[in-house]
């Protein structure tokens, strides 16, 4: 599902990055990514999902290379950042349907999609608001609902926990297992070992 061979990123000017890792990720696996802060878990994630360049090694995601075919391997993931961006201006309904225009997800399929994971998230009767007017857990139960809603094949996020209620995250959690179930694999940092411990079937550190 995510095989990263020998990946080196290293900042200009600095020794900080990543130097000569090698991960792999399975499908039907839950896997935490664990470390101190500075260790280089956030610029990894951000090299599996394109955002960064790296220097030396492989990245590839459902046997797509991240850097000969970046369109092939964003399609078969989602990636939630720790600090997401949302378009303020917009409506929560309308991000959403953004999020499923450039994913290709059918009007039928998106509708019952939104239906089911805006019911799961509690945050219905809020997807006609601006999300301007969202608090920031709305916007992180409106961003983890963008990140499921193609049904992705490997999912990536960074500290998907932080400030999420407890229904939210129990409601994370049985998403996670319904993708890993299907035969998906989730890759996540985190620094709270107990939900590595329950949830995950392997810890990177």
């Amino acid at each position: 599902m995510l095989k990263i061979e020998h990946l080196t990123k290293h900042y200009p000017g600095s020794d900080k990055g990543v130097t000569d890792l090698c991960l792999h990720v399975e499908s039907g696996s839950i896997c935490a990514f664990i470390g101190p802060n500075g260790a280089g878990k956030t610029t990894t994630l951000k090299c599996i999902v394109g955002l960064h360049d790296f220097e030396e090694g492989a990245v590839t995601v459902c046997g797509h290379d991240v850097k000969r075919e970046p369109l092939a391997c964003k399609r078969s993931l989602a990636y939630l950042p720790d600090d997401p961006e949302l378009f303020d201006y917009l409506t929560g309904s309308q991000y959403l349907s953004f999020v499923a225009d450039v994913f290709g997800v059918s009007d039928a399929e998106r509708k019952t999609r939104i239906g089911e994971l805006a019911g799961r998230f509690e945050l219905t009767e809020e997807l006609p608001q601006l999300i301007s007017g969202y608090s920031h857990g709305m916007k992180q139960k409106l961003a983890l609902i963008s990140a499921f809603l193609h049904d992705p094949q490997l999912l990536i996020l960074d500290e998907p926990f932080v400030g999420l209620d407890p229904s939210a995250a129990i409601t994370v959690r049985e998403l996670m297992n319904d993708l890993r179930k299907r035969g998906g694999a989730v890759l996540f940092s985190t620094h709270v070992l107990e939900v590595a411990e329950k949830l995950c079937s392997h810890v990177a550190i």
